[in-house]
């Protein structure tokens, strides 16, 4: 997760000597030309997005719903497949209404109706009942819609909105460098493809090469880890359907909660968040990975190590919980000449209040927007979009960090207030729900041309 940043000196003294990583020794993959370097083979494109995941593919879905062509590139072979799944809230389910792919999830995932918030403590203690409080969501927070989509669906949903082609994969980016006094950029590949293009979007993930080479700082380790995992009750295996009522179970420990969602007929995500001081090696042994999970939470409410056992080992998944806070005149601008980031590139938050994903699409209207407005002014366009969704992404990414660490902590004291006076007397959820209430607008594709 670390790459080298040139200093903007260097690019303008060297206009191709940016590179992401170090030389090395080049393999031509199966089926896929190496291209020679000369000048006439370099493509040229208005538009380059850079990263086939949410917030690329919804980049490239609301432009061309503006009459904006842009090239994708992915360094997969094909569509992500891994992960498991995303909550989404109302206000990222009125961007994907705005680039019509809304109705097609929510034939497939169910509508959550409310949450339950329960106590580990009391159920290891053999308590009645460890449920602290309940809410229903058109009680608390009227208009509300909460549904939990599986990644591969969302990526799916929005790639079937583009044209055949549009997905460049096996499209691994060895450098970037800027070029001419037009502000145009050039990408060069780990294949020797070479594009220059006038507008390239980051969208390439919390650990982003552009946004080191445009000198962001590595995304911070925030003190805890995550695994998440996707329970499976096909009808074929004899399951029958998973048995839960559409609601979120979110379960408090000390130092460690845990929770699961029904995402659909079949498909329950669960996760849990842990403290320590330090990611540690990564885990590549599936089978170790479930393990590790169970042994956390042994002793926890049955209906939760139900859903884990019932999760195969290739769909866990173990990951390091890390934001960017973009402090006012320290970080830096969101765009770079004919360079900007998008998404989890530019503002890497925490899951804890389930925004990341919004706000990565919401971040995809608005560029979007700007960018086929501007006339071929890009550098103008790109600032009003940086101005726009700062105020935006920097209070929830700092809130989101602020709520995980507070969740987190292990002190009995403090958990017991939690338990006994927090959760069950003074917790609201429309107010702490009030940053969903944000519209992205109406996507309005250009007039037809007259005949």
């Amino acid at each position: 997760m670390a790459l080298a940043t040139t200093s903007s000196s260097s690019i303008s003294s060297h206009a191709f000597g940016s590179y992401l990583h170090p030389p090395r020794r080049r393999c031509a993959r199966r089926n896929v030309p190496v291209s020679p370097r000369s000048e006439a083979e370099v493509q040229r494109e208005e538009v380059v997005i850079v990263g086939a995941g949410v917030a690329g593919l919804a980049t490239a879905v609301s432009l061309r719903r503006l009459g904006v062509g842009a090239t994708v590139l992915e360094q997969g072979a094909s569509l992500r497949s891994g992960g498991t799944s995303l909550t989404l809230f109302k206000n990222g389910w009125r961007v994907l209404d705005a680039i019509g792919v809304a109705d097609d999830l929510r034939a497939n995932h169910h509508r959550i109706q409310g949450m339950k918030m329960r106590s580990a403590s009391a159920s290891a203690a053999g308590a009645a009942t460890d449920v602290l409080r309940e809410f229903s969501f058109e009680e608390e927070a009227p208009g509300q819609e909460v549904r939990a989509v599986e990644r591969r669906a969302l990526l799916e949903a929005l790639a079937s909105r583009l044209p055949p082609g549009a997905i460049s994969f096996s499209s691994k980016l060895r450098r970037i460098a800027r070029q001419g006094p037009d502000g145009a950029t050039e990408l060069e590949f780990e294949d020797g493809r070479r594009i220059i293009s006038k507008v390239v979007v980051g969208c390439d993930g919390v650990n982003s090469p552009i946004a080191r080479w445009m000198g962001f700082s590595e995304p911070r380790y925030v003190g805890h880890m995550a695994f998440r995992g996707l329970a499976r009750y096909d009808a074929g295996a004899g399951a029958g359907g998973q048995p839960f009522e559409p609601k979120v179970n979110y379960i408090y420990g000390r130092g460690l909660r845990a929770g699961f969602v029904p995402v659909s007929p079949t498909r329950v995500y669960w996760f849990i968040c842990f403290n320590r001081p330090n990611p540690g090696p990564k885990i590549t042994d599936p089978a170790a990975l479930k393990r590790e999970a169970m042994d956390l939470v042994r002793g926890w409410p049955e209906d939760l190590l139900a859903v884990m056992r019932d999760t195969p080992e290739d769909a866990v998944v173990r990951t390091p919980l890390v934001d960017r806070w973009l402090w006012p005149g320290l970080a830096p601008p969101a765009s770079r000449g004919g360079v900007v980031l998008a998404g989890d590139a530019w503002h890497p938050m925490t899951p804890n209040l389930g925004q990341g994903a919004c706000c990565a699409l919401e971040d995809a209207v608005v560029l979007a927007r700007r960018l086929a407005a501007a006339a071929g002014e890009y550098g103008e366009a790109m600032r009003a979009y940086e101005r726009e969704r700062w105020g935006r992404v920097f209070p929830l990414t700092a809130r989101a960090g602020l709520v995980g660490a507070l969740v987190q902590w292990g002190n009995p004291a403090v958990c017991a207030a939690r338990d006994g006076v927090v959760i069950p007397k003074l917790v609201r959820l429309g107010p702490f729900l009030e940053h969903t209430n944000f519209d992205c607008g109406l996507l309005e594709p250009p007039p037809a041309a007259a005949p």
